[in-house]
């Protein structure tokens, strides 16, 4: 399967939050904010246009990835930047087909390049661990509310790079969402039925 990736450009941008809509609907809780979250990440000062990547299959876009500035404050309240990943949507069908794993090398090829010293980010282990990701906890990395977990994951991208970084980690405030915005935000995409039940996910 041949798939191109590149930057994204402005025109691009409604294709990606519908792809992040399909790719996330119903599949963490009822519905999604994800697109909202990724609308909101390009008008922050997180942003970063050089870590804003689409895949192309027959002059379709069918997949994305953004990463973002995020920190991290240690007990002195010294603030290291980082890096946030995601979301990376791939659309349904094409799920499966190593199309996110062309964007996330992509994505830590150019973050490198950019001197980034290491990025962050919640998924699954099975996954992430194939492209370096470890237990933040080794790094000496918490959440910001100090919990470690098996999904909260971190990768060096320079030698050693989380050496000197260790604390508290803070995604950017676009991740907070609130509900009303999402209501108005998502009539501008074709009406999707919540099939699953907030009980499903306690």
């Amino acid at each position: 399967m041949e798939v191109t990736i590149r930057n994204t450009n402005e025109q691009d941008y409604y294709k990606t939050e519908y792809i992040t809509l399909e790719a996330f609907w119903d599949v963490y809780k009822p519905g999604c904010d994800e697109h909202l979250v990724l609308h909101i990440i390009r008008n922050s000062h997180c942003f970063i246009k050089e870590l804003d990547f689409i895949a192309i299959h027959e002059n379709e876009i069918i997949g994305h990835i953004i990463c973002t500035k995020a920190k991290v404050i240690n007990t002195l309240n010294k603030e290291y930047e980082v890096l946030c990943v995601g979301p990376i949507s791939i659309l349904p069908e094409f799920q499966k087909k190593g199309i996110g794993s062309k964007l996330m090398f992509r994505s830590i090829t150019d973050a490198k390049k950019l001197g980034f010293h290491g990025m962050i980010l919640f998924g699954n282990p099975d996954y992430y661990h194939r492209f370096g990701f470890k237990n933040a906890a080794e790094y000496g990395i918490t959440t910001k509310d100090c919990l470690n977990f098996e999904p909260f994951m971190a990768l060096e991208l320079l030698d050693n790079g989380f050496r000197d970084i260790q604390g508290k980690f803070y995604e950017d405030s676009a991740f907070e969402i609130h509900p009303e915005e999402l209501v108005e935000f998502e009539k501008h995409f074709p009406y999707k039925e919540k099939h699953k039940t907030a009980t499903q996910f306690k």
